[in-house]
């Protein structure tokens, strides 16, 4: 065996050694800095879907829940309140929705999968105020043709019991639907934030 083999045989060894030592290095330092552009875990839970009891809802009432830093409400409507749309129609901006965010399901007169629940997410398309659930028939400072809805107070934007804008009022378009789904026995629950 000459004296050149071996010194041949030792660089490739060292190169080999050398090159697997580096690839190493440069896989620990670059995980980390890969791993800084991925959202944390706090971003990725204040988007997750959120879970919803429904079961206990009773007709005519509205709960609240949070999903992506916004209030998400979740109402109950009685037969009357859904028949109280259609008499609305005329006096909306867009009683059809078609200017709207919500998903296709819920492009009808309710915006909603089922007419009795209605899911929106809870702030004014003016400038983000929260409007407050105002169920009541004619109310003195609402009018006498006010047949339920939802009133911001800051900007006096109106809102019927489908979250469609009343015409005449700053709010330029409908509340947002967020994409949901009932799920569990009987559908008594509802997941807001995930449609599949």
């Amino acid at each position: 065996m000459s004296e050149q083999q071996v010194d041949n045989n030792k660089r490739r060894f060292l190169l080999v050694a050398a090159s697997g030592a580096g690839a190493v290095a440069v896989a620990g330092i670059a995980t980390p800095f890969i791993a800084s552009f991925l959202p944390s875990e706090r971003a990725k839970a204040a988007g997750a879907p959120v879970e919803v009891d429904i079961s206990k809802l009773e007709p005519g009432e509205k709960i609240n829940v949070e999903w992506r830093g916004k209030p998400v409400w979740v109402v109950k409507r009685t037969p009357d309140m859904v028949a109280s749309l259609a008499k609305n129609t005329p006096k909306l901006v867009d009683p059809a929705s078609d200017g709207s965010v919500q998903p296709e399901y819920c492009k009808n007169e309710g915006r909603s999968r089922k007419p009795d629940i209605w899911v929106a997410e809870g702030v004014c398309t003016h400038l983000g105020c929260s409007p407050t659930f105002r169920p009541d028939l004619a109310p003195a400072d609402l009018g006498p043709e006010w047949l339920g809805g939802f009133y911001c107070p800051c900007h006096g934007s109106k809102f019927d019991l489908a979250g469609r804008v009343f015409s005449g009022v700053p709010a330029p378009t409908n509340l947002v639907i967020p994409p949901y789904k009932f799920f569990g026995n009987g559908d008594s629950m509802l997941l807001v934030g995930a449609d599949q």
